[in-house]
């Protein structure tokens, strides 16, 4: 039988230099003659308990009642049980002497002694923590007496652990046997190894060894007086010494002592179950108790019970103990949300909660979780983490950024909903930064320029201050490709003023990227048109950036002109102060009418303070207004009304940019279409019949009929292509279509007006077809034809 019990417990190795964890420093207690020692594991380092018992004789009963404790704690399995890892038996011949070692390897645990005196919990925490550890070893002993009909007989504070998370587990079965009642002969670990078992801790039967009395008694008898013995040593603060020491109920719990007094009954008949105490007491129900159960059971609530629990989580938080919230809660919220069990409002718990944590333990407690949550099909979940990536934004590192997180979010720049899209763009204010260049060029720049042409207006000006923001971390040859590009040819030409305010304050936030020939030649002839903008706040803009941008070029000349010629260089930091301002704009375009609640975003190349005066009411108005309305100028008249100046140096690689925000363009992927299309060249005689058409033909002025000509001129028509100005162009999506309308006015012509009306044939549609020798100017038209063409334009004049 010997042989065979040490065949159980050293199974799983034969000494103690086969065991493949390395033994640490003891603790301070442990129960009977076992000593607790901290451990790691030799294969990945993770933490282990070790638990060790020696003897000088095989044959002895501390030994013999190990093996016990082995063979039970392997069989045994439950949540609310010591979980069993790894066991061997050594032995150690020292000259005549044997010395045997059993040694059991668990989960990391702690006693529960040290733990309370580690947490230092007082008051209502103290008492919840309590109640919930309670509730734990209740149940485990719960499940040994009336599930598996084994009683565990030693029932107190040494023989109860707490897990790294803060649960409590019941060890020390070195005594534990099956209960049986109805066989008077039979003799288990029980009545072999009670001895081991402290006399302060025996019930009344026990004490006398009256096994019949025992046999009689229900099976919880024992155990729930031992239970009653953990209540009084956890409450008291001190280790039971004597039995009568149980009268003293003063630090009882008023709410626990009526439970206290029927588990520690005179007869083990009326003694309480300890399935009914968890059933019956009113001190187990508690914030902490109801949160944790709730959290374990997670996956049979309904969405409307999880909803607004979750919703409740984050003030309930700040109420329970914060060791237990950061051990327990935290973990279980975390996987909850790994996966899929909790709702999206559980997002703002598990980020609150994690702010308690040091950035190390956040780092490995929290983001893992984020990070895979950014791969979830649920918008909802998705709308969370943009909403609150300035909480942990900045701890993620920049390979997690490029290769996992941005990915799954850059879907968010093409989504169907407005509200997800411009979140996704505020995101970028700090995912950016810790992109790769390759990224930026390859995806980023061009989601970029689809959104700077979207649909919604206050997305379009997001879009232009992100730029405006993340210039700094574009490499050189990107800025001049983009930043002007971005700036003049889609930002100042937009309808919608607050973009335009928006270009013009980036065109100042980035003015150091710069040289002298770029400002004098591209930004300054498209900002000067706005000075007569009609929305007052560009204007004062508009203004501020003519100065600021004239003061560049003076120093420019005075250097040159006092021999101090350095070329053509990066022309300075902005005096403006503009990306002060635009930093603002982004953080508060997303609050959808609450701008209050949200502190400002910190600018990314801002040196100087804001000192324009230029009035921000309207800016707040547009930043205000919901994503889903189209917002418009104020203003009656619009500014593609206006006329619109084009350098003559200009290389914006933006192709014909003559109502370039109503244009329609078929946007495949908003960066093909950017190269004008070559029109097919006409035939000669087709060429020449257009070149008649265009021909002008002298009229008589009309006091009473005024010419009226378009209001607004058009722009040259192509433009030459910088090599160092195309990439954005060759990246960019069209501008977006306005609702308004070029204010031009047709006058009726009549065939007495326009003589060559009454025999031009109309343009053609299709391929041309050879024409007639006759169809030349001044030849008489076929009678047929031309007499219905004629009628047809009379009546369309009259």
């Amino acid at each position: 039988m010997l042989k065979f019990l040490k065949g159980v417990v050293g199974g799983s190795g034969t000494g103690v230099k086969d065991l493949p964890y390395n033994i640490g420093e003891p603790y301070s207690s442990a129960w009977g003659s076992w000593v607790h020692c901290r451990g790691t594991s030799k294969d990945d380092g993770s933490p282990v308990s070790i638990f060790s018992l020696s003897g000088n004789n095989p044959q002895d009963g501390h030994l013999a009642a190990g093996r016990n404790g082995v063979k039970r704690l392997r069989t045994v399995r439950h949540p609310n049980i010591l979980s069993f890892l790894h066991s061997t038996e050594a032995e150690v011949i020292d000259g005549a002497t044997t010395k045997v070692t059993i040694y059991i390897v668990t989960e990391p645990v702690m006693p529960l002694s040290e733990k309370i005196k580690e947490l230092g919990l007082e008051g209502t925490q103290r008492d919840e923590y309590y109640a919930w550890g309670l509730n734990q070893i209740a149940k485990a002993v719960s499940f040994l007496n009336n599930d598996c009909k084994l009683v565990h007989a030693n029932v107190c504070v040494a023989s109860v652990v707490v897990t790294q998370t803060l649960d409590w587990k019941l060890h020390a079965f070195d005594v534990l046997s099956e209960f049986d009642g109805n066989n008077p002969t039979a003799t288990g670990p029980m009545l072999q190894y009670e001895w081991l078992v402290g006399s302060q801790y025996k019930s009344m039967e026990l004490v006398k060894s009256d096994w019949a009395a025992i046999r009689k008694s229900p099976p919880w008898a024992i155990d729930s007086w031992g239970l009653g013995c953990l209540i009084y040593e956890l409450f008291s603060g001190m280790k039971l010494s004597k039995t009568e020491e149980l009268r003293n109920t003063a630090s009882i719990p008023k709410s626990l002592l009526p439970d206290y007094q029927r588990l520690l009954s005179s007869m083990p008949s009326r003694r309480l179950n300890t399935s009914k105490l968890l059933e019956n007491s009113e001190y187990f129900q508690n914030k902490l108790v109801d949160t944790i159960h709730f959290m374990e059971i997670l996956n049979l609530k309904d969405s409307v019970e999880k909803d607004t629990f979750f919703r409740k989580l984050p003030n309930l938080a700040e109420q329970l103990p914060r060791q237990i919230v950061l051990k327990k809660l935290l973990p279980l919220l975390a996987s909850a949300l790994e996966f899929g069990s909790a709702a999206a409002p559980a997002l703002a718990a598990l980020l609150k909660m994690g702010s308690w944590l040091s950035t190390e333990e956040f780092s490995s407690k929290v983001l893992p979780t984020i990070v895979k949550l950014f791969a979830s099909n649920d918008r909802a979940i998705r709308v969370g983490l943009l909403q609150h990536i300035d909480q942990y934004g900045e701890s993620l590192s920049a390979p997690i950024v490029d290769e996992q997180v941005y990915p799954h979010v850059a879907t968010g720049f093409s989504d169907t909903s407005a509200f997800l899209r411009e979140l996704t763009l505020k995101s970028m204010l700090i995912l950016a930064p810790k992109l790769s260049q390759r990224t930026i060029s390859a995806s980023l720049l061009k989601y970029l320029s689809k959104l700077q042409v979207d649909e919604e207006p206050a997305i379009r000006t997001n879009t232009t201050i992100l730029l405006g923001n993340i210039a700094s971390h574009l490499n050189e040859g990107t800025r001049k490709r983009v930043l002007i590009n971005a700036f003049t040819v889609r930002a100042l030409r937009d309808t919608f003023s607050p973009a335009r305010g928006a270009g013009i304050m980036a065109l100042c936030a980035t003015s150091s990227y710069y040289d002298t020939t770029e400002i004098a030649t591209r930004i300054l002839p498209n900002v000067v048109v706005l000075t007569i903008d009609p929305d007052s706040d560009v204007r004062s803009k508009a203004f501020q950036a003519v100065d600021q941008f004239l003061l560049l070029l003076k120093q420019y000349y005075e250097k040159t002109s006092s021999g101090d010629d350095t070329g053509n260089t990066s022309t300075g930091t902005s005096d403006l102060g503009n990306a002060g301002l635009l930093g603002w704009a982004m953080s508060s375009l997303t609050l959808k009418g609450k701008p209050s609640e949200q502190a400002p975003v910190a600018t990314a190349n801002s040196s100087t303070t804001l000192t324009s005066s230029a009035s921000t009411p309207s800016f707040v108005s547009v930043v205000e207004t919901p994503s889903n309305t189209m917002v418009h100028a104020s203003s009656s008249t619009d500014l593609s009304d206006q006329p619109v100046p084009v350098s003559p140096t200009s290389t914006d690689g933006w192709g014909e940019v003559e109502n370039g925000i109503h244009e329609e363009h078929d946007d495949k992927d908003g960066w093909d279409d950017i190269e004008p299309l070559e029109e097919p060249k006409p035939s000669p005689v087709l060429a020449n019949i257009q070149a008649a058409q265009k021909r002008p033909v002298s009229q008589p002025v009309s006091q009473s009929k005024p010419s009226v000509t378009s209001l607004r001129p058009k722009s040259v028509a192509k433009v030459t292509k910088d090599e160092d100005d195309d990439l954005w162009g060759s990246i960019a999506a069209p501008v977006p279509k306005s609702t308004s309308k070029p204010m031009t006015v047709k006058t009726a012509v009549t065939a007495n007006d326009d003589p060559w009306a009454a025999i031009a044939a109309p343009l053609p549609t299709t391929t041309a077809k050879p024409l007639s020798a006759g169809r030349v100017r001044g030849a008489k038209p076929a009678a047929p034809k031309l007499g219905a063409q004629r009628i047809n334009r009379t009546s369309s004049g009259m």
